[in-house]
């Protein structure tokens, strides 16, 4: 049975999730969600993985039930308080998009404190902006803009529909029903919810993508194919810059493999958390 906490950091209260048996002998698993999501993304994996490890997901600043006064704050900093609240001593990080970015640079400022990176479609500090796009992706970049220039958020809402869950190179709507609808739940409270504030990341900003050779620990990186196409590009340099990754490409799948296909996304998450 899961069960809710609320963890304080600074100005803010984390909310979040966990779930399982706290057994010494299986690293606990913390979940870090993406930017257009929050932590019931993955629903499908804390169902699928609280049986054997310990479970925790939570929502970041700005997104889900987490609720907070604005300030500077660090993800980083937040993290770590979560950590030690729960008294996780070293956890394997599954992050997804920004959430992988973050965990990206938490292992680089307490590398002691993650046991394995299992990153989704990663964003990473520092990494260089794309320089072009394909026309279809670059004309729904343009739709993406105009909406919000005129501040139209339902608009923002479907159009990030169209480039997260179904591929920016893909037919609207490819992606439907309860994982669509839950797309659109957790992206519009995000949309809507108030600033939490600038982020400050001195430790890991901007340096992380030049200090990919630094993270020793096991990794794994996963991507779909539908997914941008320079995101894609980054999962290859990273498989190719960590020395201990591994990659691993999703069929038919866009930026967010494991609320698509949580059952292929599974089993390489079980056949990654076995190896450690």
């Amino acid at each position: 049975m899961q069960k809710e906490f609320i963890v304080a950091s600074g100005k803010a209260r984390l909310a979040g999730v966990e779930a399982g048996a706290e057994d010494a002998l299986r690293l606990p698993v913390v979940f870090l969600h993406a930017g257009v999501a929050d932590r019931r993304m993955w629903q499908a994996q804390l169902d699928a993985f609280a049986p054997r490890h310990r479970v925790v997901a939570y929502d970041r600043r700005g997104f889900g039930a987490t609720r907070g006064q604005p300030e500077t704050f660090s993800h980083i900093d937040d993290l770590l308080a979560l950590l030690d609240r729960l008294d996780i001593d070293q956890a394997a990080l599954v992050g997804c998009s920004q959430g992988a970015r973050i965990a990206i640079d938490f292992a680089l400022t307490h590398p002691g404190r993650a046991a394995g990176l299992f990153l989704v479609a990663p964003a990473v500090t520092g990494a260089p902006s794309p320089e072009a796009f394909p026309p279809a992706v670059e004309a729904l970049l343009e739709m993406l803009e105009e909406a919000e220039e005129e501040e139209d958020l339902d608009r923002i809402n479907l159009l990030e529909a169209w480039m997260w869950l179904d591929g920016p190179d893909c037919e609207e709507g490819r992606v439907g029903g309860a994982i669509r609808a839950l797309f659109l739940t957790m992206n519009a409270t995000a949309l809507h919810a108030p600033d939490p504030g600038p982020e400050t990341n001195p430790a890991a900003f901007p340096a992380a993508y030049a200090r990919l050779a630094d993270l020793k620990l096991p990794a794994q990186v996963l991507w779909g194919d539908a997914d941008f196409p320079h995101i894609q590009q980054r999962c290859v340099h990273l498989v190719q810059a960590i020395p201990r990754a591994l990659g691993t490409v999703v069929p038919g799948a866009a930026h967010l493999p494991g609320l698509e296909q949580p059952e292929a996304f599974n089993r390489h998450l079980r056949a990654f958390l076995d190896g450690l």
